[in-house]
């Protein structure tokens, strides 16, 4: 109970009050390395997050997804058109000049929900600009997906 809940104190620092419970269940399950420190958060054999060194979580799309579902719209979201969605989903990174909406608390190096049209969900990534340059470049990476 204790890893648990240190992740979850980790994902409402990192995503605001309540995430943690929203993406880690009672029943999550953890890989450790091999000094005891928790790597992996895990539900039934599939990954939700990684907790990192620098104590940060990246989260996978199953845990993207149950974020996304606990979050209002627009918070930690970057929007990108319905041209780019397919390519996203392939792993290809997301592009400045693609951004539809994004939210404007979102800096360089959060973790963030990638979303299509209609707030659909489509996969997670860390924001490579802050929410002012992805909305004023026309080149570079604006997310780098995960």
């Amino acid at each position: 109970m204790e890893d648990l809940t240190k992740v979850r104190r980790v994902a409402d620092y990192q995503f605001g009050k309540g995430a943690g419970e929203a993406i880690f269940p009672d029943e999550a399950g953890f890989k450790k390395s091999r000094t005891g420190r928790v790597s992996q958060v895990l539900l039934d054999g599939s990954r939700l997050a990684t907790l990192k060194t620098d104590g940060r979580l990246t989260l996978s799309d199953l845990g993207g997804e149950r974020l996304h579902s606990f979050l209002d719209a627009p918070r930690m979201r970057v929007e990108f058109g319905d041209e780019s969605v397919p390519y996203l989903r392939d792993g290809r990174n997301g592009f400045a000049k693609f951004v539809e909406c994004v939210d404007d608390e979102v800096r360089a190096r959060d973790e963030v929900l990638v979303t299509g049209p209609d707030d659909s969900f489509v996969t997670t990534g860390r924001a490579e600009l802050c929410a002012e340059e992805m909305r004023d470049f026309e080149t570079g990476v604006a997310v780098l997906i995960r």
